[in-house]
């Protein structure tokens, strides 16, 4: 029996409602009900238990998974909580499926965001162990040198992270212009490396996820193409969906 038990947070994932991370927090907030009742992080599902979500039975709606390819627009938030954020990017695009956004770009940036409603993908795309590339253009505040693209190059310890960031590549394209691309996902990553060597990003432009580039106008989506799609699950092929931790070495 326990082997057709599904953890609550993995279940909103599976069937399409949202990711775990969002799942979590609507566990937390007691907005999930199991058979009628609230309950606890952790708890397990069966196979005839209803779920609901701010009393909304939650059905299976993997008939088909959506894939889709977003160009962001400055100002848009990506959260699936629209009852908090009125500038949420579910509400923007107006999708009729329920989906969710693989990771983030936060508001005031712009370009590719890939939206879904297969959980196992996500957890697949954002884990850093499986350093998947993702693409930048950014434009800083003063003339970039070379010491910045060393810096940035080379990894950054970023004090309020306590983390230091992954070695990366960047390419200078301009007096002020610069890409770089990342196999890594910290919470505003690239503002707080340069905001550490003294530079104010401008803009941000995300313009590539691993196979994906951008190439609609701002504020359009589209399904991604077959090839992409398959050439996505090569790259994935190796993926895991689980942290495995891993000893680290101290310098």
């Amino acid at each position: 029996m326990s082997d057709n038990l599904t953890r609550l947070n993995k279940y909103l994932s599976e069937v399409g409602y949202c990711s775990r991370r969002e799942a979590d927090k609507l566990i937390d907030a007691g907005r999930v009900t199991l058979n009628g009742v609230v309950p606890e992080m952790g708890t397990k599902v069966a196979p005839n238990d209803v779920v609901a979500v701010d009393g909304e039975i939650i059905k299976n709606t993997k008939d088909r998974f959506v894939y889709l390819a977003f160009n962001k627009p400055v100002g848009i938030v990506c959260t699936t909580d629209t009852n908090i954020e009125k500038d949420n990017i579910i509400d923007f695009i107006n999708y009729h499926k329920r989906i969710f956004p693989i990771g983030r770009l936060d508001k005031p940036s712009e370009g590719l965001i890939l939206l879904t409603d297969d959980g196992d993908i996500v957890n697949k795309i954002l884990r850093a162990s499986n350093n998947h590339e993702k693409e930048y253009v950014v434009t800083v505040d003063k003339p970039i040198s070379q010491t910045f693209l060393e810096r940035m190059r080379g990894g950054i310890y970023l004090e309020e992270l306590k983390q230091t960031t992954k070695k990366c590549k960047v390419e200078k394209l301009g007096t002020y212009k610069f890409k770089i691309i990342l196999t890594q996902g910290l919470n505003r990553q690239i503002r707080r490396m340069c905001s550490y060597l003294n530079y104010e990003v401008q803009t941000l432009k995300r313009v590539r996820i691993m196979n994906i580039n951008l190439d609609m106008p701002i504020g359009k989506y589209r399904e991604l193409t077959k090839d992409e799609f398959t050439n996505l699950n090569k790259l994935l092929e190796h993926s895991t969906k689980t942290f495995t931790p891993k000893t680290r070495k101290r310098n």
